[in-house]
């Protein structure tokens, strides 16, 4: 009787990401990843403890390949935006895993690689080094909080998104004058959370960068 098949970790994690592709991390549970294997649940607990290490493997992934080919050039300022808008296209392509990475550490080596480029960035800027910590975690927070927005964003269906945005039109453009003045004087400017996403990401980046660079001694 020919046994079941062995799989390997970068198999399973393939399998879990195809399956994460069309599907959110709440919903995405260990004894599915196993059925689309054909296997058993058990098998996959030799690789990973639980749901939410194997999440953190994906994700790391993710971060791993960010960061492939990844050079360190120009000043830090530019570094840390380089960095950051790999990471906002490796999640755009991977919006399920953004909210993983912003609430689950991953300790694999995509995530030293970045957590090493972006203190080595921040230890150029001129940061004493007692407070190079201290903004490394700020800039961290900043760059999950906005992927993580966008992610949800992104992971709304075309017929979702066209409802929102009705609805939206109907907010904006019918608010009463006298109970909203400020949002019917801007009502023809006002655009919805998912316009301009990248270039609204560089923006608040560069001005929390500015932020940092007038702390500079």
């Amino acid at each position: 009787m020919t046994g079941r098949r062995r799989w390997s970790t970068e198999e399973i994690l393939d399998t879990a990401a195809d399956l994460l592709r069309t599907s959110d991390a709440e919903s995405f549970s260990v004894r599915k990843l196993a059925a689309a294997l054909g296997t058993d649940p058990s098998s996959l607990y030799r690789h990973f403890r639980n749901k939410t290490e194997l999440l953190r493997a994906v994700a790391d992934r993710i971060l791993l390949a960010a960061m492939d080919d990844y050079r360190a050039e120009g000043d830090w300022k530019r570094r840390i935006t380089a960095l950051g808008l790999r990471l906002h296209e490796a999640f755009g392509e991977q919006p399920q895993l953004a909210t993983v990475w912003g609430r689950y550490a991953s300790g694999g080596t995509g995530s030293r690689l970045v957590m090493e480029e972006l203190l080595q960035a921040l230890r150029a800027s001129g940061l004493p080094d007692e407070q190079v910590p201290v903004r490394y975690h700020r800039v961290v927070l900043l760059l999950a909080a906005l992927i993580a927005s966008e992610a949800g964003i992104s992971t709304i269906t075309a017929e979702e998104y066209e409802q929102g945005l009705e609805q939206f039109r109907v907010a904006v453009l019918g608010a009463d004058p006298e109970r909203f003045p400020a949002l019917s004087s801007f009502a023809r400017d006002i655009r919805p959370l998912g316009a301009d996403r990248r270039a609204a990401f560089e923006e608040i980046l560069a001005a929390h960068l500015a932020q940092i660079e007038a702390e500079i001694p």
